[in-house]
């Protein structure tokens, strides 16, 4: 199969559109990224060049296409209880708030589910052991239509639980046998404690929160420096005061006009 001839004014063009729409930023070192990871889709569409690709871009009415461009060009690598020092913390937070309030929380950038329904499994538990009551909830939200169908599906391969203990994969899942071996299934015990939906971080949040807690973690990296402020501010304003906001470890700490104080790497309080 020919490779697909890429201009620098064609990577621009799609760079600018990623920008625009989605606050995905690409400099020119991801260049051949773009290339490798889009050509092949061009071709399956039977188009010739990236020009072609680009009109439908740019195209409203073909939102799906763009939205496949998307989840072409992110990363959705992930697996339960990552970072667990974060979820240690949340399991602090969580006792001391006791069982007589209502606790919500955010998956900001909830990508295929893990992270939310790690944090249910964890949720179910302390309500199990009385630590906290009933009224607890989840949102997860992403801007990938794909991966929020396979998260709501919620079934995995058992690689990707590997953190989870046994116990809680006796309490929680279902594994898979015959054409379905090395798969897990979560219970509708965990599954209906999420709800998931699709947002834009670079877009106006309204309606949402407030929350106790917020996991903003791994998305920050796609967004330059101007848009990692924005949406830091943004997320934050849908956090309750005192409240605790997850960012990947690695992340460090993201300069905002929002009063934050750290905890723990990779996590930080909302001044009260």
């Amino acid at each position: 199969m020919t490779a697909l001839a890429f201009s620098d004014a064609e990577f621009r063009a799609i760079a600018r559109i990623m920008y625009d729409a989605a606050g995905l930023s690409f400099n020119e070192s991801k260049k051949s990224l773009i290339h490798s990871r889009l050509a092949l889709r061009i071709q399956r569409l039977g188009l010739t060049s990236f020009a072609q690709y680009i009109d439908i871009l740019q195209d409203e009415s073909e939102a799906a296409e763009f939205q496949m461009a998307v989840d072409l060009l992110t990363t959705n690598e992930t697996y339960f209880f990552r970072e667990p020092k974060h979820y240690e913390l949340l399991e602090q937070e969580l006792a001391r708030m006791g069982s007589l309030v209502p606790i919500s929380v955010w998956s900001a950038a909830s990508s295929f589910g893990d992270e939310a329904y790690s944090t249910a499994m964890l949720m179910a538990d302390l309500q199990l052991i009385g630590k906290i009551g009933p009224s607890w909830s989840i949102l997860a939200t992403d801007i990938s239509h794909r991966v929020l169908l396979s998260a709501k599906e919620a079934i995995y391969p058992e690689d990707r639980l590997r953190a989870v203990s046994p116990e809680r994969l006796r309490r929680y899942c279902l594994r898979g046998e015959g054409e379905s071996q090395g798969q897990v299934l979560l219970q509708d015990k965990i599954r209906s404690r999420v709800q998931f939906g699709q947002l834009n971080l670079c877009k106006p949040i309204e309606g949402l929160g407030p929350f106790d807690f917020v996991f903003l973690r791994n998305v920050l990296i796609y967004f330059d420096p101007p848009t990692k402020v924005e949406v830091v501010d943004r997320v934050l304003t849908t956090l309750k005061p005192g409240g605790i906001l997850f960012l990947g470890t690695a992340e460090g700490r993201v300069p905002c006009k929002t009063k934050i104080t750290p905890v723990i790497p990779g996590a930080f309080r909302k001044a009260v």
